[in-house]
């Protein structure tokens, strides 16, 4: 990236970011809010009404499905909040925490849906831990006629968000924390007395915490309007609102699209009802940490609590371990009655029955997934590039910019999106749906990629401008080497991002690209285990692909160089 025009292709890098990241959502808003009041002149809607929402208000249950989205979100986004800061706060420094540091990144790679097809096969009636508890211990015979998946409370899918959430927001404490003085903060409180808990929740989480509200409301909008999981695990009489929106989007009724278009704008009500309540929630929390400070409990004694937090976090990460591992016995079962622990005979004749039909979907996923993720990476070292030879990191606005795809619900903009793609001809295809996934990749890989390359120690690039070398030539013998396996683990994360996006796949591809993720949702409804098993299968090892690619690739190019090989 030398010469005399290269420096403005790399100043155009953060525009073209930012202009990726708002076009789209800013669009997709506005094709919703139109509708939404009855505009719309290609389905005969010629003048402003609140008609859509009469309708929309009429349909029986949104009131149970309104309140089943806000409890559901607030209630996951707090549990795993609480769980992240209670891990990070009793274990930081420890091996415990030095050994979740190298898991967080596979754990979040694991789709969402195919985290859901997990627990769902862990935790159902016919699940692998009632059969090895049966019937010597439970005295079950036949699977116990317990509603545990798509429960009416939604405890299901609650459990399903936190097992996603939590490694994210972990990832997130992980790139903060440096930022915080937290090591000197942690030994400051503990020479004051205080437990490793109480401690940091005094000395680091006020500053922390400002780090990750944004973050923490990505979470947020996501457990209120998700759809894949709610359509594994959720509740369906009746499904939170998010789904409902997508089932009206299946309707023939072309006038169901103002309905539609009041569904996606009521959502969105809901999505931020739930962010003022989280702040709400905040002030709360702020209000009773300030009251304790002056009582003087110190809390020495918290071998409890930091039991608590490890035990929150890595029962997620093992629930999903041990589904998976579930899913891979199901896919090659043969008879299973229950309470058999173990299927009668294995046999790879699902597998061979399945896969044939599959290849389709599998091609759409890895052509999708690598050309994403190549284009988000491509414009994120660019724009970090940028940012090291001018010196100015993004200030909130950009960072606001990163989130705002994550805050705004899918829904709430994608229908828009669609419509608007469709009106110039543009539904369908290729390049459109490409752009709908890097509204999604590209935050992921700024966010996995910032971090590492702001930490290279810049004593290395002057060095090397003391031997009359430029900056293009710093960028391609020294960042690209030096940075080699965070840059391809940014990537691995774009692409398990674009592997497990469900909702833009099917609303913008229209059908046309249907991928492992689509597939194995739609194939949920039908309840054959065995397929189930083999096509979430297939969709949880993708990402790991990535992630290998990520490991073998630096190892290969540094096979020379130790320390390369060892420090990155």
């Amino acid at each position: 990236m030398s010469g005399s025009s290269r420096p403005g292709v790399l100043r155009l890098a953060p525009a073209a970011i930012v202009l990726l990241l708002l076009g789209p959502v800013a669009a997709g808003l506005g094709g919703v809010l139109l509708p939404a009041f009855g505009y719309l002149p290609v389905l005969g809607g010629d003048s402003l009404s609140v008609e859509p929402f009469r309708r929309l208000f009429e349909l029986p249950g949104l009131a149970a499905s309104v309140l089943l989205s806000l409890g559901t979100g607030l209630a996951a986004t707090a549990i795993a909040v609480s769980a992240v800061l209670l891990f990070v706060g009793g274990s930081f420094g420890t091996r415990t925490f030095r050994l979740m540091q190298r898991f967080v990144s596979p754990l979040l790679s694991v789709p969402h849906a195919a985290a859901a097809f997990a627990l769902a096969v862990l935790i159902a009636p016919a699940g692998l831990p009632a059969r090895l508890l049966s019937p010597w211990l439970t005295g079950w015979t036949h699977p116990p006629d317990i509603l545990v998946v798509h429960d009416r409370a939604g405890i299901a899918m609650v459990l399903g968000l936190v097992a996603k959430e939590i490694p994210f927001l972990l990832l997130m404490t992980l790139a903060a924390l440096p930022q915080t003085m937290a090591r000197e903060r942690t030994e400051l409180m503990a020479s004051l007395g205080y437990g490793r808990v109480l401690g940091f929740a005094h000395g680091v989480v006020p500053v922390l915490y400002r780090q990750l509200r944004l973050p923490v409301f990505a979470v947020l909008a996501y457990a209120t309007s998700n759809v894949d999981v709610a359509l594994v695990l959720g509740p369906t009489t009746p499904a939170p609102l998010a789904v409902r929106i997508v089932e009206l989007h299946a309707d023939p009724d072309l006038a169901m699209r103002f309905v539609l278009a009041a569904g996606a704008v009521l959502q969105l009500g809901v999505t931020g009802a739930a962010l003022l309540l989280w702040l709400g929630i905040e002030r709360f929390a702020a209000l009773v940490l300030a009251a304790l400070a002056p009582t003087g409990w110190r809390a020495s004694r918290d071998a409890a609590a930091r039991l608590a937090g490890s035990a929150l976090v890595a029962l997620p990460a093992g629930a999903i371990l041990l589904g998976t591992a579930g899913l891979a016995l199901w896919s090659v079962a043969g008879p299973w009655r229950f309470p058999d622990a173990l299927p009668a005979r294995v046999t790879l004749g699902v597998w061979m029955r399945v896969m044939p039909g599959l290849s389709a979907a599998l091609g759409n996923a890895l052509a999708i997934g690598v050309c994403a993720s190549a284009l988000a990476l491509l414009l994120v070292v660019a724009a970090l590039e940028n940012e090291v030879r001018n010196g100015h990191p993004p200030g909130f606005r950009g960072l606001a910019a990163l989130y705002l795809p994550l805050l705004v619900p899918q829904v709430a903009f994608l229908f828009g999106f669609d419509f608007l793609l469709a009106r110039a001809g543009w539904d369908g295809r290729f390049a459109a749906l490409l752009m709908a996934h890097l509204v999604f990749v590209l935050p992921y890989v700024y966010l996995s990629l910032s971090g590492p390359w702001r930490s290279l120690d810049p004593r290395y690039a002057r060095v090397l401008a003391s031997l009359g070398r430029g900056p293009g030539t710093a960028f391609r013998r020294l960042r690209l080497p030096m940075l080699a396996r965070p840059i391809l683990t940014a990537f691995a994360v774009g692409f398990a991002v674009s592997v497990g996006l469900y909702l833009p796949t099917l609303v913008v591809g229209a059908g046309r690209w249907p991928t492992v993720t689509t597939e194995a949702v739609a194939l949920a409804a039908g309840g054959d285990r065995r397929i189930v098993g083999v096509t979430a299968l297939v969709q949880a090892l993708l990402p790991f692909l990535g992630f290998f690619v990520a490991l073998a690739v630096p190892a290969w190019l540094h096979r020379n160089r130790r320390g390369l090989r060892v420090a990155r």
